[in-house]
């Protein structure tokens, strides 16, 4: 079959979603011995780095459904899955969809803590957890059942699976979890249909540049990654996926695997612009594509000046120095990234501009009383799109909170401007009212340090009320190479607004251990700000080269 034509039927089937994608395509019984999903780990005696044909995925998914099944996993189960490596989240996925079951996916590195109460509140009928996983929810006292560790799945025997559950477009059909980074986080239910929304769209558009082999460092238990490995599959793609997203380790895969793309979130890509990327071999990447948090500035010129790309000339198509950087804006609840804009190394719009809205999107900034705010204005983002969540499981009051004449309000600050381009500047609860019409954004200001401050690596800013004022603080990681003792405020405050600037009390080295992280990279600025109220990360005995602006 002509591969167009197999997209262009795809795309057209509403019978097919992220709950059978890869039940459809081995029914159709075309390309069974073609690779599919590649894994950073061994999996059922299955080598790390060997990819999977399409039968074999089919097979070790079908051993794990049937596996579940015989343990009285039934549809509309919700089954919890805190694992490590990629693969058995990924995989534990795929089986659960199969039978029909809600596979409520839960981020490898979330605390203890946080992940047995998360778990707890899905009413979970039981859990599927690796070894450090189940001791680790053994000793915060979770009591949800342990159903299998993941390793024990795949001994199952594939024929005896129940045929594949018939999915229907609006029904449930996973749980993703977002970044908690102000607390707990909010348990996201995706549709059928809404997450495979943005791969219909594109799967009726040409195929992208650099599709054909991807590299996968999202979190595996993110809605993102669900999207990659459908993606992937119905474009008839490779997609290595790995079980972590630290800088190095990555840099390692993309030298062994030689990706042409690869996907992943704003804090691998500070990590992997921090390093030297000259050193390494990255000649195969045509294109990083990014989601979530919007990437800065800094970070994406280093990574646009690796790797190659072909573009089309009156002379054809050749091949040139330098790679794409797709950006964009999204979160488990967007479902997708709403925002698109493509960088290569003669780009300059930038001052953390996310593009224009994707066409499936209707986008809409708001003030407070839900007014829509026309180019210039800053509002709340609004996003109206078929890979909108269903809402948060078990939660109908943050829900409806959440939602407001058919928009869902994502928490974030942004404005367009005249020619439909939009800007993101900030969390909404990290954004502080200065008076006077004047408001102090923290993501817009570290895109500033960022940009004009060379030997930083990465910037958090937080502001924090203090006897009647606003007291901000600019914490920096500068790259290994930099002097870690220079007064660096001088040209911190150069970079930022005036009214800004009056804020700063503090311009502050640290080491990348002192910012605390969420499970998906994110800064915890809730956290941060708690801290500082509490006096800690202030005195000179706490960090290094502290600098009082």
């Amino acid at each position: 079959m002509n591969p167009q034509n197999e997209r262009a039927e795809l795309a057209a089937d509403q019978r097919l979603g992220v709950g059978n994608v890869l039940t459809t395509l081995v029914d159709r019984g075309t390309g069974l011995a073609a690779p599919t999903l590649t894994f950073d780990t061994p999996v059922d005696g299955h080598p790390a780095w060997q990819a999977l044909s399409l039968a074999q995925l089919g097979q070790r998914v079908a051993a794990r459904a049937a596996a579940l099944h015989a343990l009285g996993v039934r549809p509309r189960d919700p089954v919890a899955v805190w694992v490590g490596a990629a693969a058995d989240q990924v995989l534990g996925y795929l089986a659960l969809v199969r039978l029909g079951a809600i596979p409520a996916l839960v981020n490898g590195r979330l605390p203890a803590e946080q992940a047995g109460e998360y778990i707890a509140r899905l009413r979970a009928v039981g859990v599927i957890a690796d070894g450090p996983h189940r001791e680790a929810l053994s000793q915060v006292g979770c009591a949800t059942e342990h159903l299998a560790d993941p390793a024990t799945l795949g001994t199952g025997e594939a024929d005896a699976a129940p045929a594949p559950y018939r999915h229907h477009g609006s029904e449930p059909v996973v749980i993703t979890h977002s970044s908690g980074t102000t607390g707990l986080p909010k348990a996201v239910t995706h549709s059928h249909h809404s997450l495979f929304a943005a791969i219909r769209h594109r799967l009726s558009l040409p195929k992208g540049q650099g599709l054909d082999r991807m590299l996968g460092v999202l979190p595996s238990a993110h809605a993102a990654t669900v999207i990659a490995v459908n993606l992937a599959l119905t474009n008839r793609s490779q997609l290595a996926l790995l079980s972590q997203q630290d800088g190095g380790p990555v840099l390692d895969a993309i030298e062994r695997w030689q990706p042409h793309s690869v996907l992943g979130f704003a804090t691998t890509w500070s990590e992997l612009a921090g390093a030297d990327l000259a050193a390494r071999d990255l000649d195969s990447v045509r294109t990083w594509w990014n989601t979530g948090d919007c990437a800065h500035e800094a970070h994406i010129r280093k990574l646009v000046a690796a790797g190659a790309r072909e573009a089309v000339t009156s002379a054809g198509r050749v091949r040139r120095p330098g790679s794409f950087f797709v950006d964009g804006l999204g979160s488990s609840e967007m479902g997708h990234s709403q925002f698109f804009i493509t960088h290569t190394p003669d780009t300059s719009r930038y001052g953390r501009c996310i593009g224009k809205p994707h066409a499936f999107s209707d986008v809409a900034v708001l003030d407070d009383a839900g007014h829509k705010l026309g180019p210039g204005r800053v509002g709340q983002l609004a996003i109206n799109a078929p890979t909108l969540s269903l809402g948060y499981w078990n939660d109908s009051v943050t829900t409806y909170r959440t939602r407001r004449d058919g928009y869902f309000l994502t928490g974030d600050l942004v404005f367009h401007d005249a020619d439909g381009y939009y800007y993101h500047v900030d969390r909404a609860v990290d954004a502080v009212d200065l008076g006077g019409g004047n408001r102090l954004y923290t993501m817009l200001c570290e895109e500033r340090v960022l940009a004009g401050c060379a030997d930083v690596w990465e910037c958090t800013v937080v502001a924090v009320p203090s006897q009647g004022r606003v007291i901000t603080s600019v914490l920096l990681v500068l790259d290994p190479g930099a002097d870690q003792e220079a007064d660096r405020a001088p040209e911190v405050l150069a970079a930022l607004e005036p009214h800004v600037a009056d804020t700063v009390e503090r311009v502050v080295v640290v080491s990348p251990e002192r910012i605390p992280l969420g499970a998906t990279g994110k800064v915890r600025k809730f956290l941060l700000r708690q801290r500082f109220l509490d006096g800690e990360l202030l005195g000179r005995e706490s960090v290094a080269g502290q600098v009082t602006a």
